[in-house]
Protein backbone atom coordinates (compact mmCIF):
# COMPACT_ATOMS: atom_id res chain seq x y z
CA UNK A 1 0.00 0.00 0.00
CA UNK A 2 2.40 2.34 1.05
CA UNK A 3 4.69 1.62 -2.56
CA UNK A 4 1.22 2.37 -4.28
CA UNK A 5 0.88 5.60 -2.75
CA UNK A 6 3.91 6.91 -2.96
CA UNK A 7 3.99 5.87 -6.85
CA UNK A 8 0.82 7.88 -7.26
CA UNK A 9 2.19 10.57 -5.56
CA UNK A 10 5.03 10.44 -8.11
CA UNK A 11 2.18 10.44 -11.06
CA UNK A 12 0.50 13.44 -9.51
CA UNK A 13 3.44 15.50 -9.28
CA UNK A 14 4.24 15.03 -12.29
CA UNK A 15 1.34 15.57 -13.53
CA UNK A 16 1.35 18.77 -12.00
CA UNK A 17 4.31 20.00 -13.62
CA UNK A 18 3.32 18.64 -16.92
CA UNK A 19 -0.26 20.62 -16.61
CA UNK A 20 2.05 23.72 -15.80
CA UNK A 21 4.06 23.30 -19.29
CA UNK A 22 1.25 21.96 -21.52
CA UNK A 23 -1.07 24.58 -20.46
CA UNK A 24 1.04 27.17 -21.68
CA UNK A 25 1.51 24.97 -25.17
CA UNK A 26 -2.12 24.38 -25.35
CA UNK A 27 -3.04 28.09 -25.17
CA UNK A 28 -0.85 28.91 -27.99
CA UNK A 29 -1.63 25.83 -29.80
CA UNK A 30 -5.25 25.87 -28.99
CA UNK A 31 -6.43 29.61 -28.88
CA UNK A 32 -3.84 31.35 -31.39
CA UNK A 33 -3.58 28.05 -34.18
CA UNK A 34 0.00 28.54 -33.46
CA UNK A 35 2.20 24.94 -33.69
CA UNK A 36 5.00 25.95 -31.44
CA UNK A 37 7.59 23.09 -31.99
CA UNK A 38 10.06 25.43 -29.65
CA UNK A 39 7.79 25.11 -26.74
CA UNK A 40 10.15 22.66 -25.16
CA UNK A 41 13.24 24.97 -25.64
CA UNK A 42 11.51 27.24 -24.34
CA UNK A 43 10.85 25.46 -21.11
CA UNK A 44 14.64 24.19 -20.60
CA UNK A 45 15.77 28.18 -21.35
CA UNK A 46 13.48 28.83 -18.36
CA UNK A 47 15.25 26.34 -16.76
CA UNK A 48 18.85 27.42 -17.21
CA UNK A 49 18.03 31.20 -16.26
CA UNK A 50 15.94 30.04 -13.26
CA UNK A 51 19.00 28.14 -12.25
CA UNK A 52 21.84 30.76 -13.20
CA UNK A 53 19.54 33.29 -11.26
CA UNK A 54 18.83 31.23 -8.36
CA UNK A 55 22.93 30.79 -7.97
CA UNK A 56 23.20 34.51 -8.72
CA UNK A 57 20.42 35.14 -5.92
CA UNK A 58 20.07 32.64 -3.67
CA UNK A 59 16.22 33.01 -3.61
CA UNK A 60 14.17 30.57 -5.82
CA UNK A 61 11.09 33.15 -5.86
CA UNK A 62 13.51 35.61 -8.06
CA UNK A 63 14.67 32.69 -10.24
CA UNK A 64 11.35 31.54 -11.07
CA UNK A 65 10.00 35.14 -12.03
CA UNK A 66 13.35 35.68 -13.61
CA UNK A 67 12.90 32.67 -15.98
CA UNK A 68 9.10 33.26 -17.04
CA UNK A 69 10.11 37.27 -17.73
CA UNK A 70 12.89 35.88 -19.53
CA UNK A 71 10.76 33.69 -21.66
CA UNK A 72 8.31 35.87 -22.20
CA UNK A 73 10.41 38.28 -24.21
CA UNK A 74 11.46 35.24 -26.05
CA UNK A 75 8.32 34.99 -26.84
CA UNK A 76 7.56 38.10 -27.90
CA UNK A 77 10.91 37.99 -30.21
CA UNK A 78 9.62 34.69 -31.65
CA UNK A 79 5.73 36.07 -32.26
CA UNK A 80 6.72 39.45 -33.49
CA UNK A 81 10.28 38.19 -35.39
CA UNK A 82 9.19 35.49 -36.93
CA UNK A 83 5.26 34.03 -36.51
CA UNK A 84 3.86 36.94 -37.97
CA UNK A 85 5.48 35.59 -41.52
CA UNK A 86 3.63 32.33 -41.46
CA UNK A 87 0.38 33.20 -39.46
CA UNK A 88 -2.28 30.40 -40.73
CA UNK A 89 0.23 28.09 -42.59
CA UNK A 90 0.58 25.71 -39.78
CA UNK A 91 3.21 23.18 -42.02
CA UNK A 92 5.67 26.41 -41.85
CA UNK A 93 5.06 26.93 -38.21
CA UNK A 94 6.45 23.87 -37.43
CA UNK A 95 9.77 24.12 -39.39
CA UNK A 96 10.38 27.61 -38.37
CA UNK A 97 9.73 26.36 -34.81
CA UNK A 98 11.17 23.44 -35.18
CA UNK A 99 14.57 25.56 -36.58
CA UNK A 100 13.74 28.00 -33.72
CA UNK A 101 14.33 25.22 -31.01
CA UNK A 102 17.50 23.77 -32.17
CA UNK A 103 18.96 27.46 -32.53
CA UNK A 104 18.11 27.91 -28.66
CA UNK A 105 19.67 24.43 -28.04
CA UNK A 106 23.22 25.42 -29.40
CA UNK A 107 23.00 28.68 -27.81
CA UNK A 108 21.96 27.20 -24.32
CA UNK A 109 25.24 24.58 -25.38
CA UNK A 110 27.37 27.73 -25.40
CA UNK A 111 26.45 29.38 -22.60
CA UNK A 112 26.10 26.31 -19.77
CA UNK A 113 27.60 23.94 -21.66
CA UNK A 114 26.75 20.11 -21.82
CA UNK A 115 26.19 19.82 -18.32
CA UNK A 116 23.39 18.85 -16.23
CA UNK A 117 21.58 21.14 -13.88
CA UNK A 118 19.47 21.09 -10.63
CA UNK A 119 17.87 23.83 -9.52
CA UNK A 120 18.48 24.59 -6.07
CA UNK A 121 15.81 24.01 -3.87
CA UNK A 122 14.76 26.41 -0.92
CA UNK A 123 15.58 25.31 2.28
CA UNK A 124 11.55 25.58 3.63
CA UNK A 125 11.26 22.59 1.21
CA UNK A 126 13.95 20.58 1.67
CA UNK A 127 13.22 16.85 3.45
CA UNK A 128 10.44 15.02 3.51
CA UNK A 129 6.53 15.32 5.10
CA UNK A 130 4.30 12.72 5.72
CA UNK A 131 0.90 11.57 3.61
CA UNK A 132 -0.39 8.70 4.68
CA UNK A 133 1.65 6.11 5.33
CA UNK A 134 4.63 7.37 3.70
CA UNK A 135 7.06 10.06 3.73
CA UNK A 136 6.99 12.40 0.56
CA UNK A 137 9.12 15.11 -0.73
CA UNK A 138 8.04 18.58 0.24
CA UNK A 139 9.02 20.30 -2.82
CA UNK A 140 7.31 17.53 -4.96
CA UNK A 141 3.73 18.33 -3.01
CA UNK A 142 4.29 21.66 -3.50
CA UNK A 143 4.94 21.60 -7.32
CA UNK A 144 1.26 19.55 -7.04
CA UNK A 145 -0.43 22.88 -5.05
CA UNK A 146 1.59 24.86 -7.86
CA UNK A 147 -0.16 22.62 -10.98
CA UNK A 148 -3.54 23.52 -8.71
CA UNK A 149 -2.73 26.92 -8.61
CA UNK A 150 -2.06 27.62 -12.04
CA UNK A 151 -5.39 25.54 -13.05
CA UNK A 152 -7.77 27.94 -11.33
CA UNK A 153 -5.99 30.72 -12.32
CA UNK A 154 -5.78 30.15 -15.98
CA UNK A 155 -9.69 29.01 -16.07
CA UNK A 156 -10.51 32.24 -14.02
CA UNK A 157 -8.57 34.07 -16.69
CA UNK A 158 -9.87 32.52 -19.84
CA UNK A 159 -13.64 31.76 -18.42
CA UNK A 160 -14.68 35.02 -15.51
CA UNK A 161 -12.29 37.92 -17.52
CA UNK A 162 -12.76 40.59 -19.71
CA UNK A 163 -9.06 39.52 -21.06
CA UNK A 164 -10.50 36.26 -21.74
CA UNK A 165 -13.46 37.39 -23.38
CA UNK A 166 -11.33 38.86 -25.76
CA UNK A 167 -9.19 35.92 -26.39
CA UNK A 168 -12.57 34.03 -27.21
CA UNK A 169 -13.32 35.98 -29.35
CA UNK A 170 -10.74 37.29 -31.33
CA UNK A 171 -10.37 33.19 -32.00
CA UNK A 172 -14.15 32.48 -33.38
CA UNK A 173 -14.08 35.73 -35.15
CA UNK A 174 -11.25 38.00 -35.43
CA UNK A 175 -12.61 40.49 -37.76
CA UNK A 176 -15.18 41.06 -35.89
CA UNK A 177 -13.82 41.77 -33.03
CA UNK A 178 -11.15 44.01 -34.54
CA UNK A 179 -14.01 45.82 -36.46
CA UNK A 180 -14.94 46.94 -32.80
CA UNK A 181 -12.00 48.96 -32.49
CA UNK A 182 -9.84 46.14 -30.27
CA UNK A 183 -6.79 45.80 -31.08
CA UNK A 184 -6.86 42.03 -31.36
CA UNK A 185 -2.70 41.91 -32.23
CA UNK A 186 -2.01 43.12 -29.08
CA UNK A 187 -4.61 40.40 -27.29
CA UNK A 188 -2.93 37.60 -28.77
CA UNK A 189 0.78 38.56 -28.16
CA UNK A 190 -0.49 38.74 -24.50
CA UNK A 191 -1.56 35.63 -24.73
CA UNK A 192 1.80 34.22 -26.67
CA UNK A 193 3.87 35.65 -23.62
CA UNK A 194 1.09 34.00 -21.14
CA UNK A 195 2.23 30.67 -22.58
CA UNK A 196 5.33 30.98 -22.93
CA UNK A 197 5.67 32.14 -19.46
CA UNK A 198 4.54 28.94 -18.08
CA UNK A 199 7.14 27.10 -20.41
CA UNK A 200 9.73 28.94 -18.36
CA UNK A 201 7.77 28.62 -14.94
CA UNK A 202 7.60 25.03 -15.51
CA UNK A 203 11.47 24.95 -16.10
CA UNK A 204 12.34 26.52 -13.23
CA UNK A 205 10.06 24.44 -11.04
CA UNK A 206 10.77 21.00 -13.24
CA UNK A 207 14.29 21.70 -13.14
CA UNK A 208 14.58 21.33 -9.12
CA UNK A 209 13.10 17.52 -9.50
CA UNK A 210 13.88 16.86 -12.93
CA UNK A 211 17.40 17.78 -14.68
CA UNK A 212 18.18 20.18 -16.97
CA UNK A 213 20.47 18.66 -19.37
CA UNK A 214 20.92 18.19 -23.04
CA UNK A 215 17.75 16.93 -24.56
CA UNK A 216 15.28 17.48 -21.56
CA UNK A 217 13.43 20.04 -24.29
CA UNK A 218 12.82 17.35 -26.38
CA UNK A 219 11.01 14.73 -23.56
CA UNK A 220 9.17 17.43 -21.92
CA UNK A 221 7.90 18.43 -25.69
CA UNK A 222 6.74 14.50 -26.57
CA UNK A 223 4.89 14.64 -22.97
CA UNK A 224 3.41 18.23 -23.55
CA UNK A 225 1.79 17.14 -27.18
CA UNK A 226 0.62 13.38 -25.81
CA UNK A 227 -0.94 16.11 -23.16
CA UNK A 228 -2.96 18.28 -25.46
CA UNK A 229 -3.58 15.35 -27.95
CA UNK A 230 -5.11 13.15 -25.46
CA UNK A 231 -6.77 16.52 -23.85
CA UNK A 232 -8.25 17.97 -26.79
CA UNK A 233 -6.37 21.35 -27.86
CA UNK A 234 -7.47 24.82 -26.55
CA UNK A 235 -9.26 23.09 -23.85
CA UNK A 236 -7.98 23.70 -19.57
CA UNK A 237 -10.14 20.64 -18.15
CA UNK A 238 -8.22 18.81 -21.30
CA UNK A 239 -5.06 19.45 -20.34
CA UNK A 240 -5.79 18.96 -17.06
CA UNK A 241 -7.11 15.43 -17.70
CA UNK A 242 -4.25 14.88 -20.37
CA UNK A 243 -1.89 15.51 -17.40
CA UNK A 244 -3.15 13.19 -15.33
CA UNK A 245 -3.24 10.17 -17.45
CA UNK A 246 -0.08 10.89 -18.74
CA UNK A 247 1.40 11.09 -15.32
CA UNK A 248 -0.20 8.06 -13.90
CA UNK A 249 0.76 6.02 -16.61
CA UNK A 250 4.06 6.98 -17.16
CA UNK A 251 4.48 6.43 -13.21
CA UNK A 252 2.65 3.16 -13.32
CA UNK A 253 3.96 2.09 -16.62
CA UNK A 254 8.22 2.94 -15.41
CA UNK A 255 7.29 0.64 -12.24
CA UNK A 256 5.23 -2.10 -13.67
CA UNK A 257 6.56 -2.26 -17.45
CA UNK A 258 9.45 0.01 -17.65
CA UNK A 259 10.11 -1.69 -21.37
CA UNK A 260 6.83 -0.57 -22.13
CA UNK A 261 6.70 2.64 -20.67
CA UNK A 262 6.51 4.74 -23.69
CA UNK A 263 3.72 2.26 -25.39
CA UNK A 264 1.96 2.73 -21.74
CA UNK A 265 1.01 6.53 -22.85
CA UNK A 266 1.38 6.68 -26.36
CA UNK A 267 -1.13 3.35 -27.04
CA UNK A 268 -3.31 4.96 -25.24
CA UNK A 269 -3.54 7.83 -27.10
CA UNK A 270 -3.53 6.49 -30.22
CA UNK A 271 -6.99 4.72 -29.52
CA UNK A 272 -8.14 8.52 -28.32
CA UNK A 273 -7.18 9.50 -31.48
CA UNK A 274 -9.22 6.79 -33.30
CA UNK A 275 -12.33 7.37 -31.95
CA UNK A 276 -11.88 11.05 -30.91
CA UNK A 277 -9.77 12.94 -33.00
CA UNK A 278 -10.35 16.26 -31.54
CA UNK A 279 -9.38 14.93 -27.84
CA UNK A 280 -11.50 13.99 -24.89
CA UNK A 281 -12.50 17.37 -24.47
CA UNK A 282 -11.66 19.27 -28.36
CA UNK A 283 -13.50 20.44 -30.27
CA UNK A 284 -14.16 21.62 -34.07
CA UNK A 285 -12.22 25.12 -34.55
Amino acid sequence: MSLNLFQLLNGLTFAALLFIVASGFTLIFGLLRIVNLAHGALYLFGGLVGYSTVKLTGSFLIGALASMAFVAILGVALDKGLLRFVRGAELRQVLLTLGVAFLLNDIALVIWGGDTYTVPVPEALMGAMRVGSVFYPKYRMFVLGLGVFVFIALWLLINHTRLGALIRAGVDDPETTEAMGINIRMVFLGTFMLGASLAGLGGAVGGAFLTLHPGADAEILVFSLAVVIIGGRGSLVGAATGALLVGLLNSIGQVVFPELAYFIIFGPMALILAFRPLGLFGRTA
